[in-house]
């Protein structure tokens, strides 16, 4: 290691792969450990530390440090509570998700998405006629992090996920939402069948897309509390899943084209419900 000048940071550089921090935030960024979450880049890790997450560590080069934005981020973070870590150019390159590093990482605690905090968030949203997505069997983290992302530009009050859906807190799908993951109420890892006995309870009526249903999504009332349930690219939701909906609606479109990618769809059905709601 070699010595930072910068008082109030930790003051020795990491100069090698190897050391224990390093390690352990390439197995956090690699999935390998769950009981944290690895957020990349400027503007996400201001998002993170606006949002209030639990920063444990902040990983950064030097030409973070020397631009005003980078600076302030530090000062952010270190008000926090979070360690600040120099790292040398090269090692923090071995580190990062992204083809072309800003500089700067974070390792901050999994944010609880259990049925008992999204309950907790959703309640303190006050919504009377909540508009929630799930996203059921989704496989691609950036989708995934684009659904996050456009349910929260329309006003989606939560979001749900299935055991089947992708982490909805890997860095590809973080960097999708851009800290829309931070905000909205989460529900991770749940089973269809629980969400769906969950939203009949609550008077929350399911809606599934499907190229096969006869109703246009400009012609369902999104006003009521509703679900949507979207499935996997490419395949979508079976049609047992379809079928265990309340209703079912499509997109209508011009032929040849028979599909949307999974993430665009739900931006056309969720700006649908906006207009309907005043928006």
């Amino acid at each position: 290691m070699s010595k930072s000048g910068r008082d109030g940071e930790d003051r020795d550089v990491i100069t090698s792969r190897q050391n224990p921090l390093v390690k352990r935030a390439r197995e956090v960024r690699d999935g390998r450990d769950r009981d944290s979450i690895f957020v990349e880049g400027l503007r996400l890790c201001e998002e993170a530390a606006r949002a209030g997450l639990s920063i444990e560590s902040a990983l950064f080069t030097k030409s973070l440090s020397d631009v005003e934005r980078g600076s302030h981020l530090l000062r952010e973070l270190r008000d926090a509570g979070a360690r600040l870590h120099a790292v040398a150019e090269g090692v923090f390159e071995s580190i990062a998700d992204t083809k072309s590093p800003q500089g700067v990482l974070l390792l901050a605690r999994r944010p609880r998405a259990d049925l008992e905090e999204f309950e907790r968030q959703l309640a303190a949203t006050s919504a009377t006629a909540p508009l929630v997505v799930v996203l059921h069997g989704v496989g691609n983290p950036s989708n995934a992090g684009a659904m996050l992302r456009v349910a929260e530009a329309a006003g989606t009050q939560a979001v749900v996920s299935t055991r089947h859906t992708v982490d909805l807190f890997s860095p590809k799908s973080l960097r999708g939402s851009m800290g829309s993951a931070f905000r909205l109420p989460l529900w991770a890892g749940a089973e269809l069948a629980d969400v769906l006995a969950w939203c009949a309870a609550r008077g929350i009526k399911t809606v599934s897309t499907s190229a096969g249903a006869g109703v246009p999504h400009t012609e369902f009332d999104w006003t009521q509390p509703s679900a949507v349930v979207v499935g996997a690219e490419g395949g979508g939701l079976a049609p047992t899943e379809v079928g265990a909906t309340d209703a079912s609606i499509k997109i209508p479109m011009r032929a040849p084209v028979e599909s949307l990618n999974v993430a665009t769809a739900l931006a056309v059905v969720l700006y649908e419900a906006a207009r309907q709601r005043g928006f």
